[in-house]
């Protein structure tokens, strides 16, 4: 069990394919966080933000009904409680805003940076300046209309 500083964060897991959304959830319940639903397609992702106020969604943008993650992402970061962060092999696809997303982390995933992002984000959250050192598969959104690439 790792070092858990902060609250544990409850977590939506929007992944379309069954396999990868049942490691996450391992990986999130073995760094002690809560995962609130598991969605594969937009309808369901934003209902399941909707009715649970996830303090986190992990968005993969290319789902059951095609690359509506981003759509997702907008419809769920505009509640002020949940930060989005996208997990996708197909970063190309994710819009110079965003979509409203904190930002991405990269698939295929390791277990340190999807540990790493949280960490980063639950700082965020808490009001520190969170720390992206050695988190290489994690980048954040553009800031001021630039592309922060770390």
């Amino acid at each position: 069990m790792g070092e858990m500083t902060s609250q544990p964060l409850r977590i939506l897991v929007v992944e379309d394919e069954v396999l990868i959304a049942l490691e996450l959830e391992c990986l999130l319940d073995d760094l002690g966080h809560v995962t609130v639903g598991v969605a594969g397609s937009s309808q369901e992702a934003i209902a399941l933000g909707l009715a649970t106020h996830p303090d986190v969604a992990l968005v993969d943008i290319h789902l059951v009904d095609g690359p509506t993650g981003v759509a997702v992402a907008q419809a769920l970061s505009a509640d002020r409680r949940t930060t989005v962060v996208f997990m996708t092999a197909n970063a190309k696809r994710i819009p110079d805003d965003f979509a409203g997303a904190m930002g991405v982390i990269a698939k295929p995933y390791s277990e340190r940076v999807v540990a790493g992002a949280l960490r980063y984000v639950a700082d965020c959250r808490a009001g520190h300046a969170g720390s992206l050192d050695g988190l290489d598969g994690f980048r954040l959104a553009a800031q001021d209309g630039k592309r922060v690439h770390h």
